[in-house]
């Protein structure tokens, strides 16, 4: 089975497009995966109340699932695919840095949102929770939304500055967007108003670069919710102090459990 789409036999002529897109390092691909493959895992993707709710509390509403592999053979292929070396390849070329993805898909996966769904904008954590020498350098996210209305809302906002206006990027089937993720990298999509039986699909890989560990002070998730309430925006400034207590209380969740 033919995995990529053709874009990957030319994946170092996206190297300028990933490095001079606006507002921060991005890339486009349409026809990420062949169709055949597309389609498959499309077929395989997770029931949405089989899939455990997310653990981004009040600034989110979606579900998670990381045992990618697990779901069927098209979903293993997958898998395959972008933890093998031609990928880990790609990605290098268009970031030029030495990448790799992580295989237990911690905080990755399939991702799922239903009516009234979405995503706080916000900036990803950088340093994986599980291992101190890895440095978080780039998303991958797959969309598999056929026939998805505009009118759903749902698309992707990409901010340099969380007063910027947002580039904004529909969520249609078959398209990837691969784009950095750091201190001003700030992402996420606006609540949706979806019809019954229809739910926004994706699944998101993530890329790192190994680093001496403790030479990058960690960050946690950073939320910067658009017009949020005076509870909201108090929870949003205590919420890294949170996380590390909690982290030192109980430990970090395991891929394994989303």
């Amino acid at each position: 089975m033919q995995v990529f789409g053709e874009w990957i036999h030319t994946s170092h002529g996206l190297a300028s497009v990933f490095q001079s897109a606006q507002p921060y390092p991005h890339v486009i691909i349409d026809g990420f995966l062949s169709d055949e493959l597309a389609n498959g895992l499309l077929s395989e993707f997770p029931a949405i109340d089989h899939m455990p709710k997310s653990r981004d509390y009040i600034f989110g509403n979606k579900h998670e699932l990381s045992s990618v592999s697990a779901a069927g053979p098209a979903s293993a292929a997958y898998f395959s695919a972008v933890t093998g070396g031609q990928f880990q390849h790609a990605i290098s070329d268009l970031s030029g840095h030495s990448l790799f993805v992580d295989t237990q898909f911690h905080g990755g996966g399939f991702h799922q949102g239903a009516d009234k769904s979405f995503l706080d904008m916000h900036v990803d954590f950088n340093v994986h929770p599980l291992h101190a020498n890895w440095h978080r350098y780039l998303n991958c996210l797959l969309y598999l939304n056929k026939d998805w209305d505009p009118h759903y809302g749902g698309e992707l906002l990409l901010k340099a500055d969380p007063n910027d206006d947002a580039v904004s990027i529909a969520p249609i089937f078959n398209r990837a967007v691969i784009m950095l993720t750091g201190d001003h990298t700030f992402h996420g999509y606006q609540a949706m108003t979806l019809p019954d039986g229809v739910t926004r699909k994706s699944v998101a890989t993530y890329a790192y670069e190994e680093i001496e560990a403790g030479s990058l002070q960690s960050r946690t998730t950073r939320w910067t919710p658009e017009s949020p309430s005076l509870f909201k925006r108090l929870v949003a400034s205590q919420y890294g102090v949170a996380v590390k207590w909690k982290n030192k209380l109980f430990g970090s969740r395991t891929a394994s459990n989303r």
